[in-house]
């Protein structure tokens, strides 16, 4: 490997909106492409020496950038590199960071392994998986993680933390909540089932399938949840600016069921329900329901292609606030809060939003 692939380049004030799905924020102060491990741990040098704060940009995919940047050092990790651990029937992959994580799902539904076809179509890298604990139509990445390798920014050692250590729950883990900004992820290992039969547990695709009548190969589930998703506008598509977002903007609420019953009544109270008409709920947790945030949203009076300033509402799915052409960030933000207000106001909960956010907000 000659020096120009080992360098490592340091460039500066380098606009950060077009490295996220979303398409609003401004510059890094510092911008670091690392694409081998020995440059994520020379990258993490370069911010301690210097007293910089740090931001690991993966696929860009969840993430809301401030219109000011961001002040530090931002690391765009690129390190590649799927493989088998152990034995090969096992069904265990280590992936680096780096890696598109739906390039990892095509790979795995490819080889007949089981229990993350149902996360397809989501963008990002396999590095931001973790974090937010990525699920969709059922799964969760969570499930299936066993390991995570990361880079400890206190101890300044490279270690391993074990599907337990992660702490995974409904959109979170210890790497968006209690261990914030400690860890840089090098890479995840996951156990995948080696007989190929998906699980469906997500009401759509069970009457997708007929109701487990007939149990589909992988590859049928993988199509049918891109399918799914590009009726919702969340595969991106750079002819369709309904995909110019960062995902699923806000989380499910998770409710205990006496907070639900007095949610409907008084929504019902506030004419914002129909007395024969109940909220969507699904089975969380025992004692818990989670409620679909979109339908909040829509029945808050917020409909599909609501517009505000350069930012909107998918004119596809509600839980989508896209970019229109020329957002900014307090754009996105002010949308963010005009639907939380009016969430909060006809049914009693405030929504929490789902993408990180970089940089200073107000």
């Amino acid at each position: 490997m000659d020096q120009s692939e080992t360098a490592l380049a340091i460039l500066e004030n380098i606009p950060l909106a077009p490295y996220t799905t979303l398409g609003v924020g401004g510059p890094a102060r510092f911008f670091l492409r690392a694409r081998t491990e020995e440059q994520i741990l020379e990258s993490m040098e370069f911010a301690r020496v210097r007293s910089l704060p740090v931001f690991v940009l993966g696929g860009g995919s969840n993430l809301v950038v401030s219109d000011s940047g961001f002040p530090g050092v931002v690391v765009k990790i690129e390190n590649e590199g799927i493989r088998p651990v152990g034995d090969r029937d096992s069904g265990r992959i280590s992936v680096a960071a780096g890696v598109e994580w739906d390039a990892f799902v095509q790979h795995s539904v490819s080889r007949n392994l089981a229990g993350i076809e149902c996360l397809s179509g989501i963008p990002g890298t396999v590095g931001g998986t973790p974090v937010q604990n990525v699920g969709a139509h059922g799964e969760e990445a969570g499930e299936v993680i066993a390991r995570v390798c990361v880079f400890d920014r206190e101890s300044r050692d490279i270690t391993d933390l074990s599907n337990a250590d992660c702490k995974f729950a409904y959109r979170s883990s210890i790497f968006n909540t209690t261990h914030k900004n400690r860890y840089i992820i090098l890479s995840v290992d996951f156990i995948l089932r080696v007989d190929g039969q998906p699980r469906i547990h997500y009401p759509d695709l069970q009457k997708r399938f007929g109701g487990g009548a007939h149990l589909p190969h992988v590859q049928e589930v993988r199509e049918a949840v891109l399918q799914a998703r590009r009726e919702k506008g969340m595969v991106l598509n750079h002819d369709d600016p309904d995909t110019k977002s960062a995902g699923s903007f806000f989380k499910n609420p998770i409710l205990e069921l006496a907070a639900l019953a007095k949610m409907e009544v008084e929504a019902r109270e506030k004419r914002a329900l129909n007395p024969a008409e109940s909220i969507p709920q699904y089975t969380a947790t025992p004692g818990k329901v989670k409620v679909p945030a979109a339908w909040l949203i829509e029945h808050a009076g917020f409909r599909k292609g609501f517009v505000h300033k350069n930012a909107g509402i998918s004119g596809k799915h509600a839980l989508a606030l896209i970019n229109r052409g020329g957002a900014s960030a307090q754009d996105i933000l002010e949308l963010m809060r005009l639907i939380q207000d009016q969430v909060e106001a006809v049914f009693g909960v405030r929504l929490q939003p789902e993408p990180i956010f970089v940089g200073e907000f107000r």
